[in-house]
């Protein structure tokens, strides 16, 4: 940038044309010359142009939504916890010193043990369902406009992660899976 090389047709410098390409671009762009409604036309136009069919954002977004809640379903939620919590605070208030040792355990921790199963199966339920609309929503889209792959197979993974997840919760809460210990 900082050498000056001569033009041997013309006996330009480069400087000279660089100036010339700022004067010529700037009649033909009236914003660059601070035309404020020149300015709106062009931004309405670009406009229009990123306006002319649907982009897939919502539906990658709501892909990988779906995905997360599957996870969160596999590992737990901050929900799950706090009714857990509950729960077993709720058992304890319940029982007595002199309450037997299976209801202490059902009251204590089974009802925790199966709000936390619950809640994995709700955050499983939507992923499943979020998935399912993401896959689903390509066939009453536009016609002629695929969905990106990457789209699909999030959708699955996290319709995978829904099914996983809901099939846990639903052994957690009917006791199938690391039911509670018998104490008789």
């Amino acid at each position: 940038m900082g050498t000056n090389t001569v033009d041997e047709t013309a006996g330009r410098t480069d400087l000279d044309k660089v100036e010339e390409t700022a004067t010529t671009e700037a009649a033909e762009n009236p914003a660059a010359d601070g035309d404020a409604a020149a300015a709106e036309e062009t931004d309405a136009d670009a406009g229009a142009v990123e306006k002319a069919g649907p982009t897939g954002v919502g539906q990658g977004a709501g892909a990988v939504v779906s995905a997360g809640l599957g996870i969160v379903s596999l590992t737990g939620s901050w929900v799950g916890t706090v009714a857990s919590a509950r729960e077993s605070l709720i058992g304890q208030l319940e029982t007595s010193s002199s309450s037997n040792v299976a209801t202490l355990i059902e009251k204590g921790y089974g009802n925790a043990w199966h709000a936390t199963a619950l809640w994995g199966g709700v955050f499983a339920l939507v992923a499943l369902i979020v998935g399912v609309v993401v896959l689903a929503r390509p066939a009453f889209g536009a016609p002629g406009r695929p969905q990106a792959p990457w789209i699909k197979s999030v959708s699955w993974a996290g319709v995978a992660l829904g099914v996983i997840g809901l099939l846990l919760a639903v052994l957690k809460y009917t006791d199938v899976l690391l039911g509670l210990p018998s104490t008789g």
